[in-house]
């Protein structure tokens, strides 16, 4: 058997371009490596605040993403996404910069969530700001003539100190009690929901929490990846073993 090299370190299948932020990442997190269960390389882009990707989605930081994106797969990754939902309104961009798969967002999910779903049915997304959320955002993601039902974490406490703040200590347990709170009163008032996607990357933690409470099939930017994953790095079929 002959292997080909190229590179200098191997198995880091999954590339993730992360935000230059320092709140706390726990397991669950597209920033914790604990959260997966295969190997995963970051790339840190300097400068792409919290502020400047959600708030402001500003264009001069399509240059140095696309930079990032092209040195992971110099690295050798076979598929890259990034830490940051809001990051949708440059999936274009970022996609036709590198050779590999790049998905910028979670709510590249909601078309073929919404697809799983009655006729009856809506999709109710989570995101860290609803304010921030455009239609520039849906249009990147493919989802602008989906019905949508969105609720942000924006007036809640403990989540934007920390995570739109870019606080440097978390109360976990007050964050699971405002996601929980926030996806009870979008189920409670909006009957219709047939699943919930999570745009932010930092919700993943709470997901078992989400689900508990409301019933409801819960998507984000883990499920996404793990998806993409089996896509990119098949697992060896069992009949291999078996011959």
């Amino acid at each position: 058997m002959i292997v080909r090299g190229g590179t200098t370190n191997y198995g880091e299948s999954m590339g993730i371009l992360m935000l230059d932020t320092r709140f706390p990442r726990i397991p669950g997190d597209i920033g914790n490596a604990l959260t997966f269960d295969f190997p995963v390389r970051y790339k840190k882009v300097e400068g792409a605040t919290s502020s400047r990707v959600v708030k402001d989605a500003d264009p001069a930081l399509i240059a140095p993403f696309r930079e990032a994106a092209r040195e992971l797969e110099r690295e050798g990754v076979l598929a890259i996404t990034t830490s940051c939902g809001f990051l949708a309104i440059f999936q274009e961009e970022l996609a036709g910069a590198v050779r590999v798969p790049l998905f910028t967002s979670s709510l590249l999910q909601v078309p073929l969530i919404y697809r799983m779903l009655g006729k009856d049915k809506k999709v109710g997304i989570m995101t860290a700001s609803k304010p921030h959320l455009t239609p520039l955002h849906f249009k990147g993601a493919g989802m602008c003539d989906i019905p949508v039902v969105i609720y942000g974490m924006e007036k809640e406490e403990e989540f934007p100190r920390v995570f739109l703040q870019n606080g440097e200590t978390m109360d976990v347990n007050r964050v699971r009690e405002e996601m929980v709170s926030v996806a009870r009163r979008m189920v409670k008032e909006n009957p219709d929901v047939g699943a919930i996607v999570f745009e932010c990357t930092n919700m993943p933690p709470f997901r078992r929490a989400v689900q508990e409470a409301v019933g409801l099939p819960v998507f984000d930017i883990v499920t996404l990846t793990q998806w993409v994953y089996a896509a990119v790095k098949h697992r060896q079929p069992l009949i291999d073993t078996i011959l």
